[in-house]
C-alpha cells in the first residue's frame, strides 16, 4: 500500500515535471525559434514554453531540497527575463519554510489541483468492464501525431472560441514528446476520443483526455483509461497519476475507478517583482 507522504509526493511531482520538460524539449526541437527550455533549480523543474503557455511554471519546489531565497531569486530571473509570469505548483508536502518565503517575496495562491494516484498493476474491475462492441482503442504510431492532435482539438472546440487552434498545436507537440504514448478511441472506425500517458521510470502520468462532441457518452474515455492502465502495467509501471480540478467530474471519474487523492496542490503567482 502506498501512503500519501513525502516519498510519494516526490515520485508524483517528478513524473509530472519530467513530462512537461519532455514537452518543452519537443517544442524546442520542432520550433527552434520558440526559445523553449527548462532547467533544474534547487530540485525544482522550471519550464519556459512561451509567456502564455500553461506549462510555463515550476514543479517540485521545496520537495527535493529546502527552498532558499537564492533558489526563488534564480527562478524568478529565469521567467522574468523571458517576459513570462512566475508560477510555482507547490505540494503541501514541500518544506514548510517555503510558505514564509513565498509570502515574503510577494506571491499569492491562485489555483488548486487534486493530485490523484493509483497503484499498479491491479486496476479495479470498473475500469476493465465491457465497452461498446464497436469501440476500440489503440496506441498511435509517430506518424499519426497529426491525427491525434486533430481529434484532441475537436474535443476542445466547443469549450472556447479559438481554443481548438491552440490545442491543435499543443497536441501535435505533445504527441511527439519523448516518453509520450498517444492513444485513440474509435467507434465503428471513426476517431472519437484521445488520451495519452507519459512514462517516467516506473510511473505514468495520464493526460490528454478529449472527446469530440459527437463521440461523447459512448464510453470512449473509460476505454482509453483501461487501455492506458493495461499498457502501463505491461511496461512494468507500478504507479499511475493524474491531476484534476478539485470536485470536478474528472476527479469524480478518477475516484470511481480507484484513484485516490494524494494531496491538493496550490499554484502560486508572483504579483510583484
Amino acid at each position: 500500500m502506498l501512503y500519501s507522504d513525502r516519498t510519494l509526493a516526490q515520485r508524483l511531482e517528478r513524473t509530472e515535471g519530467a513530462s512537461n520538460a519532455a514537452f518543452v524539449e519537443a517544442r524546442a526541437r520542432l520550433q527552434p525559434d520558440s526559445g523553449a527550455q527548462w532547467r533544474e533549480v534547487g530540485g525544482a523543474y522550471a519550464m519556459f514554453d512561451g509567456p502564455d503557455s500553461p506549462l510555463t511554471q515550476t514543479f517540485g519546489l521545496g520537495l527535493f531540497a529546502e527552498a532558499e531565497a537564492e533558489h526563488l531569486a534564480e527562478l524568478e530571473e529565469f521567467f522574468l527575463e523571458r517576459g513570462a509570469p512566475v508560477f510555482h505548483e507547490i505540494s503541501p508536502l514541500a518544506d514548510a519554510s517555503l510558505l514564509a518565503l513565498l509570502n515574503q517575496r510577494g506571491y499569492q495562491p491562485i489555483e488548486y489541483t487534486s493530485v490523484l494516484y493509483l497503484p499498479l498493476p491491479l486496476a479495479p474491475a470498473a475500469v476493465l468492464g465491457e465497452h461498446h462492441p464497436q469501440l476500440h482503442t489503440r496506441l498511435l504510431s509517430a506518424d499519426e501525431a497529426p491525427l491525434w492532435a486533430s481529434v484532441s482539438a475537436a474535443g476542445w472546440a466547443s469549450e472556447m472560441q479559438g481554443l481548438d487552434v491552440f490545442m491543435q498545436e499543443f497536441g501535435l507537440i505533445s504527441a511527439q514528446s519523448i516518453g509520450a504514448r498517444p492513444f485513440l478511441a474509435e467507434l465503428a472506425g471513426q476517431p472519437i476520443a484521445t488520451g495519452a500517458l507519459f512514462v517516467q521510470d516506473d510511473a505514468v502520468l495520464l493526460a490528454g483526455a478529449s472527446t469530440t462532441p459527437a463521440g461523447r457518452r459512448q464510453g470512449g474515455q473509460q476505454a482509453l483509461l483501461a487501455a492506458r492502465l493495461h499498457y502501463a502495467a505491461n511496461q512494468g509501471c507500478t504507479l499511475a497519476m493524474m491531476g484534476a480540478l478539485p470536485g470536478s467530474q474528472s476527479q469524480r471519474n478518477a475516484e470511481k475507478h480507484g484513484f485516490r487523492i494524494a494531496y491538493t496542490r496550490t499554484k502560486w503567482q508572483l504579483v510583484r517583482s
